[in-house]
């Protein structure tokens, strides 16, 4: 036993003794448990690792922007991320902060603080925040731990704040230090993962595999070894597997995010496959080469074996060993010269290369709500797979339905490229932005009449006429006032007939007497069956005649008294009743959709009284719709939530509302307090808007 205790770790070996004494006990003692002493000292080795690092865990919220069908969306999301610098450095995910707009983090001691992104890395998939404000009292930190001692068998705590929930930890095993992952079964080629289409990650990484347990929210968290050190930022889980970045993967980007908000990369444009199966016995396989890039330029060539770069010679014979190769070129400063050995068929070239730059994958995206389009920054990767020209211009990436650009003459399309406006050139979305913000100054209908748009279309070059124009929604058309009975009513078919002892009779069931309705001065009652109009009788053939009294009363005048022929249980009655006007409808009702709060609302109905029970002197608006990321959303505003005071102002109508935000809007206050009616319940709700401009390079 003590030969195997001095292969392992301390604290591996001290799970291990705890383990077997369980065993030997219980075999020799009859279920005895194991020593006090070894119990309490795991704990104890537990619990310190884990107060080095949990005061420094935060959860981590963010307000989202994305872009779809040439709209701009706000939606929110959640992870985990862990406080390592004294200063407020956030370490986490990027696919957590990933089209984040907004970020405020939760701190061990409850308290929440609004924080702002210092950089993103998408190809590895971390990001740094940095907290904004904190008070004086100094912040807890974590340390960064070395990933190359991990070994399989430690045991490791995954911490964060899963489903969104308060933090918690897991404990597990490493199962392997050095996970890639194929792009297929038996295939040596590394998968290419994607954090969302068309944007790379993992390509310098081998994750730390192990199994303590992780889920949607744990994004971002620690990975933290039994020293109370981060070993790794957990990225992936699920069916009891858990994946982490390395913890010294991990410093090397955070440090290159400090300083540069970024982290700067050569490329050479070249791609590497192991030699496992290529009957080679050293060097390593170019798998693809970027046509113009640093490689393709130096005469290499896919299929070309790799012997030595800058003089060392290189072998990569497991697919493990290809992420470490990327990552040692991109180590390399940018614009180095690097010099290679290569062997084509049996012959050997030597051939030197300067890098370049590694540029980003995607661009930054944009809306503009008043050409109904949104548009992005074009980069060499995207040129590349979108099969542009070139990297001049900006991508037309989506079109509001019915939107101007949709219905411009002709249609813009996704996938149009941009490259001028009114005669001047476009060379880059900047340029586009510049246009559009110039164009919306002043009074809405001060723009231009028409934009002349000049694209890049599949090799052709397009004209179109573009019609700008506010994203207003229009109020429908309000019907002419017709006569109306107040009921509700169903069709009585055969088998509900008969089931009701009615066999025999036709006519429309009352389902609904509408209170303080001439229907309800004229005694119908819920349960009547109305089998004629004026002695006419009613004889509804199909479910389809189901609008039949409805169309036979809109023929007639308002204030006209009709006479009803109702059978209500074994009776048949003759009721006189006033036709009166009808009321407006949920969908004739107006509406107003503000853009700054993400919020749609409407008139109060009658019908809406009615279907919730409200007294008439409900007053107030409707809420319809509400992003979920947006001011109002965040705020806690639910849809069919009734509207009834903005910061002490009453909401009784539609032109008060908005006259209400008309002020909040030019007054731009801190916090708007919102009463509303939800159900039978009246509550408060604080709703803090964030006014900082959404142009120009907050756009980015």
């Amino acid at each position: 036993m003590k030969r195997i205790y001095s292969k392992l770790s301390g604290s591996a070996a001290l799970v291990l003794a705890v383990l077997t004494a369980g065993f030997l006990l219980s075999v020799d003692g009859a279920g005895a448990q194991p020593s006090k002493d070894l119990q309490d000292e795991l704990r104890e080795m537990i619990g310190t690792a884990r107060d080095q690092v949990y005061p420094a865990l935060v959860s981590i919220h963010v307000v989202t922007v994305q872009h779809r069908q040439g709209r701009e969306l706000k939606g929110s999301s959640v992870g985990s991320g862990t406080i390592i610098s004294a200063e407020g450095h956030v370490l986490t995910n990027q696919h957590v902060v990933q089209d984040g707009r907004k970020f405020v983090c939760t701190l061990s001691d409850k308290r929440e603080l609004t924080a702002r992104l210092v950089g993103e890395d998408p190809l590895t998939d971390l990001a740094l925040l940095i907290l904004e404000d904190p008070e004086e009292r100094p912040l807890p930190v974590a340390a960064l731990g070395d990933s190359d001692g991990l070994e399989v068998g430690d045991y490791v705590m995954a911490m964060g704040s899963p489903f969104s929930l308060s933090r918690s930890v897991s404990l597990g095993i490493v199962a392997n230090t050095e996970r890639v992952f194929a792009a297929g079964f038996g295939s040596d080629d590394i998968g290419e993962m994607e954090l969302e289409r068309g944007q790379r990650t993992g390509l310098f990484t081998r994750w730390i595999q192990h199994d303590a347990l992780i889920n949607p929210g744990n994004s971002g968290g620690p990975l933290v070894n039994l020293r109370g050190e981060i070993v790794g930022i957990n990225e992936l889980g699920g069916s009891a597997m858990g994946f982490a970045i390395p913890s010294n993967l991990a410093k090397r980007v955070f440090l290159a995010l400090r300083e540069h908000g970024e982290v700067p990369r050569s490329w050479i444009g070249a791609s590497f496959r192991t030699i496992r199966r290529s009957g080679h016995e050293e060097g390593v396989l170019i798998s693809s080469v970027v046509a113009g890039s640093p490689a393709a330029k130096a005469g290499i060539k896919a299929g070309d074996l790799l012997l030595k770069l800058s003089g060392e010679p290189v072998t990569v014979r497991f697919p493990e060993e290809v992420p470490p190769l990327m990552d040692r070129v991109a180590s390399l400063e940018i614009g180095s010269t690097l010099g290679v050995e290569i062997q084509r068929g049996e012959e050997r070239i030597q051939a030197t290369m300067t890098t370049e730059k590694l540029e980003k994958d995607l661009g930054y995206e944009v809306a503009l709500p008043a050409w109904g389009m949104t548009a992005q920054e074009i980069t060499r990767k995207m040129a590349r797979d979108w099969n542009l020209e070139s990297t001049e211009g900006a991508l037309i990436t989506g079109l509001r339905s019915g939107g101007p650009g949709q219905v411009a003459e002709p249609p813009l399309s996704r996938g149009d490229v941009v490259v001028g406006l009114d005669g001047d050139d476009v060379s880059s979305l900047d340029d586009l932005i510049a246009f559009y913000e110039a164009s919306r100054q002043g009074a809405p209908d001060d723009g231009p009449e028409d934009v002349l748009f000049r694209l890049r279309r599949r090799g052709t070059e397009q004209l179109t006429l573009l019609t700008p124009r506010q994203d207003e929604e229009d109020d429908p058309p309000r019907e002419l006032p017709k006569p109306w009975i107040g009921v509700a009513t169903q069709l009585l078919s055969p088998r509900l007939a008969e089931h009701l002892v009615l066999s025999g009779v036709e006519g429309f069931r009352i389902t609904r007497v509408y209170p303080e309705s001439e229907a309800s001065l004229a005694g119908l009652q819920v349960g009547d069956v109305v089998v004629a109009l004026d002695g006419e009788a009613l004889k509804p053939g199909t479910s389809g005649d189901t609008g039949l009294l409805g169309r036979l009363i809109r023929g007639r005048q308002i204030g006209e008294t009709v006479d009803l022929a109702v059978v209500r249980g074994s009776e048949r009655l003759a009721l006189p009743v006033v036709l009166e006007r009808t009321r407006m409808t949920p969908e004739q009702a107006r509406r107003h959709r503000d853009s700054d709060f993400e919020i749609t609302v409407r008139e109060l109905t009658f019908f809406d009284r009615d279907e919730n029970g409200w007294e008439e002197g409900v007053e107030g608006v409707l809420v319809e719709n509400v992003e979920p990321g947006g001011w109002a959303g965040l705020g806690g505003v639910r849809p069919r939530d009734v509207l009834l005071t903005i910061d002490d102002e009453p909401t009784a109508s539609l032109r008060a509302f908005r006259q209400v935000l008309r002020r909040i809007k030019e007054q731009q206050p801190e916090r708007v307090v919102v009463v509303l009616r939800r159900g039978a319940k009246v509550q408060i709700q604080h709703l803090e808007p964030d006014w900082t401009p959404t142009t120009g390079d907050a756009l980015r």
